[in-house]
């Protein structure tokens, strides 16, 4: 099952312009959930804007979720992929697609 939490899924409906993986494994449980792959996604949209999401696979379903609207630049995807694996972390994305993704399966 795929599921996102985007007003307008069109905006989405097509390859993504950029990705940036920033997690992969086979065996990663949380809360339940085999994560086996967490990747930024940026679609370009009108007017020199683009949108960020997240995207997170796991043994019980696929979901993508918006994380940012944007003025589209060059390197805007690595740039702010790297400042959340460096600065951030990825636990907080990991736990809220698990609570989006729980709550759509168990509706």
């Amino acid at each position: 099952m795929k599921f996102n939490d985007i007003s307008d899924p069109s905006r989405i409906d097509k390859i993504p312009d950029e990705s940036q993986e920033i997690f992969s494994s086979e065996n990663f449980t949380e809360q339940g959930l085999i994560i086996k792959k967490i990747e930024m996604r940026l679609y370009i949209e009108k007017e020199n804007k683009c949108l960020i999401t997240v995207f997170l696979q796991s043994d019980k379903g696929e979901v993508e979720m918006l994380y940012n609207e944007m003025r589209y630049e060059e390197n805007s995807l690595p740039n702010l992929t790297k400042f959340l694996t460096n600065q951030l972390g990825i636990s907080s994305i990991i736990t809220r697609t698990i609570i989006f993704l729980k709550s759509k399966i168990e509706a």
